[in-house]
Order: structure tokens, then C-alpha cells, then sequence
């Protein structure tokens, strides 16, 4: 069903066909035309199982929920705790990105925010589904002041860092080789609290049959006083994740919206 949803949405919905392909046309410029299309479509489809695969996160039990989920690298977790360290989870966005802070709630003390949608609806939604077993989520609307106060050892701040959200608080650095409107918000954050910044990944795996959430090593010398290598480091670290299973990347994003030169956007939607 869900990727019948997906090849629905190639087929018919021409302006985010469109945005995937010219993020993936700049992703993965080795790839021939043939090939970027195919991602185009796996990534649309992955999308559409995603939509489907929203009814666990409302109505899957406890128990089932953690027999289909996995995480790898909790171990930088557990070693950050038994340091008494402050930790923020650096998630990209994926299409699979909502099973992050379940799986992480089931296993430890979990907050974090979410972007407001336009239709209230789905707002709903999302903050419902963020919501079942966290402490709690809120609305970027309601500012940082929260989240850098709930920020303390034993507790997990799970932060989306990877959206283009124009030039403020932000500085332009490379992401799958163009440059890109990185937050720095996380590394002041970082710096504030003291935080161990663990990049994480979510994806299914087919093999497995399971949610696969990834947690990467700790960014090393994160923050600095350069804000553009912290953007730098970030970036690179996501990237690494991301080709793991880069269908499953929420290419839908206009990722390079913002440009320094403040030239007409690539997106010609």
C-alpha cells in the first residue's frame, strides 16, 4: 500500500517529484539520469510506507513496538549516563525519523521539539506521535529556553538539526558538496550544557524486519569557536549516516532553499 502511495505521488504530484530529483541530482551528481530517477522513486515510495506505517506509532503496544525496534551504538549513550554527562541527539530527518524518539523513550529519559505544520491536523499528528512515550515535545514556536533548561545529565535533548531555516542563527557550509544553511544552534546548545552531540540516523531494514536506529560516535572537539567547522562536522557526520540508506532520506526538504548569494532558488518550484 505504501508504495503505491508512492508511485501515486511520482506519477501525479509533479512539484515534490521535482524537489527530490534536483536534491539528489546535487546529492549524487556520479549517478546517470537513469539512475538519480530510480532513487527518486525508491524515495518516494519509502515516503508513502512511511505514511502507512504511522498506525504503529499511535496503536503498536509497548511490546511491539520494541520487538521491531533496534538500536545500534546505544552504547554512547550508556557511557555518556555513567558519566553523568548532559547528551543531545543530533536526528536527521529520514522518512522513518518518528520511530527515533520512540525507540530512545522506551530505553531512557527522552524531550525534544517539534516544527508547527500549517494544517492543524497533521500538527496533531505529529505532536502525538513524538509525544506517546517521551517526557515531553513542544512546538519551536515556544522557543529554546526549555529545552536548554530540561538539558541535564541522564535526560536526552533530541534535536532535528538538518532543516534550511534561512540565515538566522545559521552559517552556510557544505552538505553532499553544496553549501547549505547549517544551524548553529546545536553547538550553542552543545557549549551551554556541556553536551555530548551524538548523530543518529533512523531507517527500516528490510532484512531485519526492524526500525534500525543508528546512534554515531560523539562529534570529537564539538563545539569549537568556529562556527563554520562545527556546521562542517555536523554535516559530515550526518552524511556518513545518510549513505547507509539514502532512499530513506527525507529528500522531500528544500535542503539548499537559502544561499549565500541570495540567487535565485535551485528549486524551481
Amino acid at each position: 500500500m505504501g508504495r503505491k502511495i508512492g508511485k501515486l505521488i511520482y506519477a501525479h504530484n509533479k512539484k515534490r517529484r521535482e524537489i527530490v530529483l534536483i536534491n539528489i541530482k546535487i546529492a549524487f551528481p556520479d549517478l546517470d539520469a537513469d539512475s538519480q530517477q530510480q532513487l527518486v522513486k525508491q524515495h518516494l515510495q519509502w515516503y508513502g510506507c512511511a505514511l502507512m506505517d504511522y498506525s504503529l506509532l499511535f496503536f503498536g503496544s509497548r511490546r511491539r513496538l520494541t520487538s521491531l525496534l533496534h538500536i545500534e551504538g546505544h552504547e554512547h549513550i550508556d557511557r555518556a549516563i555513567k558519566n553523568n554527562q548532559s547528551i543531545m541527539i543530533l536526528l536527521a530527518h529520514s522518512v522513518m525519523l518518528e520511530f527515533a524518539p520512540i525507540a530512545l523513550s522506551l530505553r531512557y529519559v527522552c524531550y525534544g521539539s517539534y516544527k508547527s505544520a500549517k494544517n492543524p491536523v497533521m500538527d496533531w499528528i505529529i505532536a502525538r506521535s513524538r509525544c506517546r512515550y517521551v517526557k515531553f515535545a513542544i512546538s519551536r514556536r515556544q522557543g529554546l529556553r526549555k529545552l536548554i533548561r530540561e538539558l541535564v545529565p541522564k535526560q536526552l535533548l533530541i534535536f532535528l538539526p538538518d532543516e534550511d531555516l534561512g540565515k538566522k542563527n545559521a552559517v552556510f557550509a557544505p552538505f553532499f558538496g553544496k553549501l547549505k544553511a547549517t544551524l548553529t544552534t546545536p553547538a550553542r546548545i552543545a557549549k551551554l550544557k556541556k553536551a555530548v552531540s551524538l548523530p543518529c540516523f533512523s531507517y527500516y531494514d528490510q532484512k531485519t524486519k526492524k526500525y534500525h536506529i543508528i546512534i554515531a560516535p560523539p562529534l570529537e572537539e564539538y563545539p569549537s569557536k568556529d562556527a563554520y567547522e562545527n556546521a562542517l562536522k555536523l554535516n559530515q557526520a550526518l552524511e556518513k549516516l545518510i549513505k547507509k540508506q539514502p532512499s530513506q532520506y527525507m529528500w522531500l526538504m528544500r535542503l539548499y532553499r537559502t544561499q549565500p548569494d541570495a540567487k535565485k532558488s535551485v528549486y524551481s518550484t
